[in-house]
């Protein structure tokens, strides 16, 4: 039961971590936007990891093609729905291995960019291999990662108190 209750609350907390996430990369962006020279035309941009992860699922699982006005939803539903699994997956685990709550999540965060950005992402094709990125690329998913785990173990930690 403890560790369903960890998994459970992982999963709260990883909602959490996940949406403080999306707002430290819109301030990271908005602050990098403001700091760069005025171009006349920006270069094209790849669609974001989720909306990728989105198509792929929609093309196996339904035989169809995702369309684009919801690209955006369904990126944002891959986002969270990993933010809740990680969470999950760590909140049982933080039950029975204390160790993992390291740096109050900041250990957990690096792990997740790790196997997530630089192993999983590459390797199911959705990114381009990890060196490939100039290191700016790297410090923002860290930086972003290593806030998802703080969150995460922060909530965690609160939500686990409640009896």
């Amino acid at each position: 039961m403890r560790i369903l209750r960890g998994a459970l609350a992982g999963a709260v907390a990883g909602l959490v971590g996940a949406y403080a996430m999306e707002r430290f990369q819109t301030l990271w962006s908005e602050a990098a936007e403001s700091a760069r020279p005025k171009q006349i035309a920006s270069a094209a941009k790849d669609e974001p990891t989720t909306v990728k992860a989105a198509e792929r699922l929609t093309e196996t699982v339904f035989h169809a093609e995702l369309p684009d006005e919801i690209k955006p939803v369904a990126g944002e539903a891959v986002h969270y729905g990993m933010g809740m699994l990680s969470g999950a997956i760590y909140g049982a685990v933080a039950e029975v291995l204390p160790i993992v709550r390291a740096g109050n999540g900041l250990l957990f965060g690096a792990v997740v960019w790790w196997v997530a950005d630089n192993t999983a992402v590459p390797a199911v094709g959705l990114s381009k291999r990890p060196s490939a990125y100039p290191p700016s690329t790297h410090a923002y998913a860290l930086s972003s990662h290593l806030v998802y785990g703080f969150v995460t173990e922060s909530i965690r930690r609160v939500l686990r108190l409640v009896p």
